[in-house]
């Protein structure tokens, strides 16, 4: 299909089109949050070398990506409308995803205590055996690496939703996806707060690690240097995940099944990947089977939210619309009110 009939499948239906939020919107709510984040970091005593080259080309990649999103700010049609919505949709994600991680390490440095007995206890009740899962992975080695890439699927679904998104003209639905992430990010981060933890990879297994998974120990290493205010300094490019509860690669496989359902070419396919990341999310990203209950349910709560927030806007724009007519037509009436009859002419 030649990319400059793009055009041809638009398809954000009217509808749809009423619930783009305005980027205003996004754009204040993402530098509040910034605001927010640089407050805690600050509180944390953490800084960040912005001239070290793993800060910096995550730095020059958002810039890249702003400067082409502004050069095509007024292109509508074909490749440019193309490349200036994936551009932008990118460059959100990129932000979001970095400013969250960014924030779980002075979130980290405020908390204090453990919950991992009180989740073990869970998985125990529910009869969810982490022991055997993790077991499992370490008699077979093709599990693992097939563990380690679908886990790294939470960096490739995204981008192919986005420029999914970007191809037919979906900006209502790119938002969803990119909101709802915000939130999830969010909600995950308060969580956290309240029940940081170590994981079973620290906290259930004993004795000598036979195989070390994509999240090692790093929660069993970083919150304690944190805590302490050891680390001092927070590198963009070896940022590691330090929330063990909720589960945010669930969260965030929930988001993408959901958007992915809406596009008919990536339905099935994100389906299948998204599934492969949560089977291997227990022992890739050392979780309990009530770490990632708990992440599917801060998704869905961040889907629900955010659709309930653009289902209004129709409504809220069609009442601010009549209230600006409202207004236009009492001035209009007072004014003529108010203007004196015009006295009679000499000629009558």
């Amino acid at each position: 299909m030649d990319m400059s009939d793009t055009r041809d499948i638009h398809i954000d239906r009217p509808v749809l089109r009423d619930r783009i939020v305005p980027t205003a919107w996004i754009l204040g709510l993402l530098g509040g949050s910034l605001l927010i984040v640089v407050a805690m970091m600050d509180r944390a005593g953490l800084g960040m070398d912005f001239l070290k080259p793993s800060n910096a080309k995550y730095l020059l990649a958002l810039l890249l990506l702003a400067t082409i999103r502004f050069r095509l700010r007024n292109r509508s049609t074909g490749r440019e409308r193309v490349a200036r919505d994936f551009c932008e949709y990118v460059g959100l994600f990129l932000f979001i995803s970095l400013l969250g991680a960014t924030a779980t390490y002075p979130a980290a440095a405020a908390t204090s205590g453990f919950a991992d007995a009180a989740l073990a206890r869970i998985d125990a009740l529910i009869g969810f055996d982490w022991i055997r899962w993790y077991m499992l992975v370490v008699d077979n080695p093709w599990l693992q690496t097939v563990g380690r890439l679908a886990y790294a699927n939470i960096y490739m679904s995204p981008v192919l939703l986005l420029g999914g998104l970007a191809l037919s003209g979906e900006r209502a639905r790119a938002q969803l996806f990119l909101v709802s992430f915000w939130l999830a990010a969010l909600v995950t981060m308060l969580l956290f707060l309240a029940m940081p933890a170590v994981g079973p990879l620290a906290y259930v297994w004993q004795g000598p690690v036979p195989y070390m998974p994509t999240s090692a120990l790093y929660q069993a290493e970083l919150l304690p240097m944190l805590r302490e205010n050891r680390l001092g300094a927070v590198d963009l490019g070896a940022l590691q995940g330090l929330v063990c509860a909720p589960s945010f690669h669930t969260a965030a496989a929930v988001i993408y099944i959901a958007i992915a359902w809406q596009c008919r070419f990536l339905r099935w396919p994100l389906l299948l990947i998204n599934c492969a990341m949560l089977l291997s999310t227990p022992v890739e990203g050392t979780h309990y089977l009530i770490d990632m209950i708990a992440g599917a349910m801060v998704g869905l709560f961040a889907l629900c939210t955010t659709g309930a927030i653009q289902y209004s806007l129709p409504r809220l724009r069609q009442k601010q619309r009549w209230r600006e007519t409202e207004i236009w037509q009492n001035l209009t009436s007072s004014s003529s009110a108010a203007a004196p009859p015009a006295a009679p002419s000499r000629d009558g």
